[in-house]
């Protein structure tokens, strides 16, 4: 107990909200990997399965302004503790159906829950922590997408074929739960209970104003969208051009995503913070780099007629795109005023999913069906060089819409205010 009370507050903030992220992401990739059980007991198409991630990407895009609106207004332990209590509580339920349209509603609940902590969840724990250390605390934070990921398809997959289906839901909504409660006592942040007074609704305008922002949103649905594509298909691409079985395709772009997932989150927060002693465009210098290095590695491993050189030069492309994530986290933190970040966030979600991974695994497939596979990952691959030139593009809005040292939002305020 003395130990506990040693542990720094943001520290604790830090660890609650990575390992709710992590549960965050598992409970949402648990449901690919019983794909196949799900299939064979409820008798569903194939049809009928992508819906079920369309579904919850849905009304996780949709739902996520509604909650910025009171994310703004309302203690966020609290919409961060009950969120994450909801979402598990609907993976629990989603064990328990007995017909698709029964999944279909709590898949979708699951989306709620989730869109409620995603909106809140960044800035809360980022105001925790100086601005000099938020390239890397908001990394850790990312850091959660691709290991919480690829638990989730392991352990789905474990327990689905060892104790069935319904127990893997089961299983994997407990940790969630208590999370979440734990997350009920946690405090609001300085910052916002000393500084925040709440906009109304029409000055979240400014948002649409704030040419950073969403320079930065934009950015972000590029990368999404051609990470969400290779997601999809690269798997496929495993087994049509180099002969290798399902289950080791899936296991190799796991393994691969994940290791560039953790080395690329670390190394572009690092990256972000030194650069920061130096450069106010430190979070846009990472992310053009990440944009523009990880283009010639992509379209390599395209070429390559090497099932281990693909995978080399697929890891250093993951790698250097994975690592735009946290410094555009702390981005959005530092370019919009207290009392508007969580419907900054709420938008930036709806932007970077309903332009990115939301429609890409369908637009590649269509070129792929017109031109090939290699082809159409080709494109999906090259498209980044777009995200580099519009991080460009941010960095020089950030050096003219907010002069003087980094600061906390000044220039959108001023805006709000006018």
């Amino acid at each position: 107990m003395a130990a506990m009370k040693t542990i720094p507050y943001p520290r604790k903030v830090l660890a609650l909200i990575f390992f709710i992220s992590l549960f965050n992401y598992i409970d949402r990739q648990v449901l690919y990997a019983v794909f196949p059980l799900l299939k064979a007991d409820l008798r569903l198409s194939d049809t009928e399965l992508g819906f079920l991630a369309s579904s919850f990407m849905i009304v996780y895009m949709c739902f996520a302004p509604f909650v910025g609106y009171f994310g703004d207004r309302v203690r966020r332990p609290l919409i961060i503790g009950v969120s994450a209590v909801f979402w598990s509580v609907s993976t629990l339920l989603s064990g328990m159906v007995r017909n698709y349209g029964q999944l279909i509603l709590t898949r979708s609940a699951v989306g709620v829950g989730e869109a409620g902590y995603g909106t809140v969840s960044p800035s809360y724990l980022a105001e925790w922590f100086p601005g000099e250390k938020r390239g890397r605390i908001m990394a850790l934070y990312a850091l959660a997408i691709p290991v919480g990921s690829a638990i989730g398809y392991l352990l789905g997959g474990f327990l689905g074929q060892n104790y069935g289906w319904r127990n893997a839901f089961y299983i994997v909504a407990v940790p969630g739960m208590l999370l979440g409660a734990l997350a009920l006592f946690f405090k609001e942040t300085p910052e916002k209970t000393e500084r925040c007074e709440p906009v109304a609704l029409k000055s979240y305008k400014a948002l649409f104003t704030n040419r950073t922002y969403l320079l930065v949103a934009v950015s972000q649905a590029i990368g999404t969208f051609s990470v969400g594509g290779l997601a999809a298909w690269m798997p496929s691409y495993f087994v049509r051009n180099f002969e290798v079985s399902v289950a080791r395709a899936g296991f190799l772009f796991g393994l691969v995503t994940v290791l560039a997932g953790v080395a690329g989150n670390f190394t572009g927060g690092w990256a972000a913070d030194w650069l920061r002693k130096y450069t106010k465009r430190a979070y846009f210098i990472v992310g053009y780099s990440s944009f523009f290095l990880s283009v010639p590695f992509g379209v390599a491993a395209v070429l390559t007629g090497s099932l281990n050189m693909c995978l080399g030069l697929l890891f250093f492309a993951e790698f250097f795109v994975f690592m735009h994530s946290g410094p555009y986290h702390a981005a959005i933190v530092e370019t919009v005023p207290v009392n508007m970040r969580s419907m900054a966030f709420a938008l930036d979600i709806f932007i970077i999913h309903a332009f990115g991974d939301a429609v890409s695994p369908f637009l590649v497939g269509i070129v792929s069906d017109a031109a090939g596979l290699p082809v159409a990952i080709f494109f999906a691959v090259i498209y980044l060089v777009l995200g580099g030139a519009t991080s460009v593009l941010a960095g020089e809005a950030y050096e003219k819409d907010f002069p003087g040292p980094p600061g906390q939002g000044r220039g959108l305020r001023a805006r709000a205010e006018a």
